[in-house]
């Protein structure tokens, strides 16, 4: 009986299957990772404007909602958290609303 070697069919196969892996496997996978992690950035920035807008809240209640957002984004700065101003003001804004409608229920 003839030993057959397998092993260039095996290293073929390998080299294949890597290529497949590379190819179409490791984009998506690094798409998901990355989309997975700015939604954990969001969801942890959320929870920072929420501290901060009741932080606001219980120190300057009767002061303005200038006075109260400025303090809002110091406090967020002051965290080390780097954002788009416009993003955390919409996000401040929404924080907002949902404290002023908690307080009329």
């Amino acid at each position: 009986m003839k030993n057959t070697d397998f092993t260039p069919l095996i290293e073929a196969l390998i080299t294949l299957i890597s290529a497949v892996i590379t190819i179409f496997v490791l984009p998506k996978l690094n798409k998901y990772l990355r989309e997975r992690l700015s939604a954990e950035q969001l969801s942890a920035l959320k929870e920072w404007v929420k501290i901060a807008v009741a932080a606001a809240e219980q120190l300057y209640g009767s002061k303005t909602g200038q006075q109260k957002k400025e303090y809002a984004v110091s406090f967020l700065l002051s965290k080390g958290i780097v954002f788009d101003v416009d993003e955390v003001t919409a996000l401040i804004e929404s924080e907002v609303y949902k404290l002023t409608k908690e307080k009329q229920v």
